[in-house]
């Protein structure tokens, strides 16, 4: 085994610790229901879902399915429970009887601007304890990693 620089090898190890950290913290995020804005209590997945159908008109389930990265079966569940909170609409698709569009409803509007509001505050906050060459080696290294993650 190679031997490496003590203050490489410590520095490889706290890189190590700080993203199990940060691993273990977006997990804990993604188990907590929120409220955004009017729509009551959401879980990660439902506010996921509802940013993935984006504001501007609908989108068909399997191409929703294919942006969330999660079978059909599992959006079609995730819709159920939008719909009946009164979130998100499901209509047939013009051409093709056999296709869903699911749309926003006001509701699901706002409850999608109230996320958007979220990350916007979070990423503001974050940027004011960061020097603007720290944000820019930040957003690099963010980039980077979900391009490493998508492999």
């Amino acid at each position: 085994m190679e031997n490496k620089p003590l203050f490489q090898s410590n520095q490889i190890n706290r890189g190590n610790r700080n993203l199990g950290r940060l691993i273990l913290q977006l997990r804990r995020l993604e188990r907590q229901p929120q409220t955004f804005g009017n729509a009551g209590s959401l879980t990660p997945s439902e506010i996921h879902t509802i940013e993935a159908i984006g504001f501007d008109g609908g989108v068909l389930m399997s191409e929703l399915s294919a942006r969330l990265g999660v079978t059909k079966g599992a959006i079609t569940q995730i819709v159920a429970r939008l719909e009946a909170k009164a979130l998100v609409t499901r209509s047939p698709h013009p051409s093709d009887l056999r296709a869903s569009v699911i749309a926003l409803t006001e509701k699901g509007r706002e409850a999608f601007t109230a996320h958007e509001e979220v990350h916007l505050q979070f990423y503001d906050e974050l940027r004011s304890q960061l020097s603007d060459q720290e944000i820019e080696i930040f957003e690099t290294c963010i980039e980077k990693l979900n391009d490493f993650l998508q492999k």
